[in-house]
């Protein structure tokens, strides 16, 4: 299976990667939408900082997100790239997302501490795809400041950091995951090989 990284200029992308290869993916990292089609199966879309960034650079990407829209490609969001399909977000004001589930990110409470860095675990809420063999408890690896609030049901697992905060989602032709699979571990290798079973099928 072959799938296109989408390179927003927002962090590294070399560990998404190999985590990528070492489920037996063929990984490409693309810097723009162009000559990006039918030889790739999938898109994966990484991301670190800011939802302002990440949603300007993805302006390139136009034709990659329009074959997304349609249902022609599959994409697997992780951490911001997950962020980025959501109706907006208010990190650093109020910013229009991708719109492909509906809600909203929002920021952790003040009360507690921010940002959420390092292991936590999850609880399967029903089985999906991308959860496949996993167990309740398993544990990832997180690092953000803010969350996503579905107005659909598409969580397919929480994380409880204080109040029970979505850490993957599915909906049709789209994955994400708040967690970092690639820096998650066994589990997190689970996680990128179930998301290539799910679109070869």
């Amino acid at each position: 299976m072959k799938v296109a990284v989408l390179d927003l200029g927002l962090g590294n992308l070399l560990s998404i990667k190999r985590g990528l290869e070492r489920v037996g993916a063929e990984v490409e990292i693309i810097g723009s939408g162009k000559n990006v089609g039918a030889d790739v199966d999938a898109y994966l879309l990484p991301g670190v900082g800011a939802f302002r960034d990440g949603i300007s650079a993805l302006g390139k990407f136009q034709a990659t997100i329009d074959a997304v829209k349609s249902g022609e490609k599959p994409l697997f969001g992780i951490c911001l790239g997950m962020q980025l399909f959501f109706t907006k977000s208010y990190e650093g004001g109020e910013f229009k997302g991708l719109d492909l589930v509906k809600g909203e990110v929002v920021r952790l409470p003040n009360s507690l501490k921010v940002p959420h860095m390092g292991w936590n675990s999850i609880k399967i809420l029903r089985q999906s795809a991308l959860a496949r063999d996993l167990k309740d408890g398993e544990y990832f690896y997180f690092g953000h400041s803010y969350y996503c609030r579905p107005a659909e049901d598409v969580t397919i697992a929480e994380t409880d950091y204080g109040l029970g905060m979505t850490a993957m989602v599915e909906k049709g032709n789209l994955f994400g995951t708040q967690f970092h699979p690639e820096k998650s571990g066994a589990a997190g290798l689970t996680v990128l090989r179930n998301f290539l079973e799910a679109i070869r099928r």
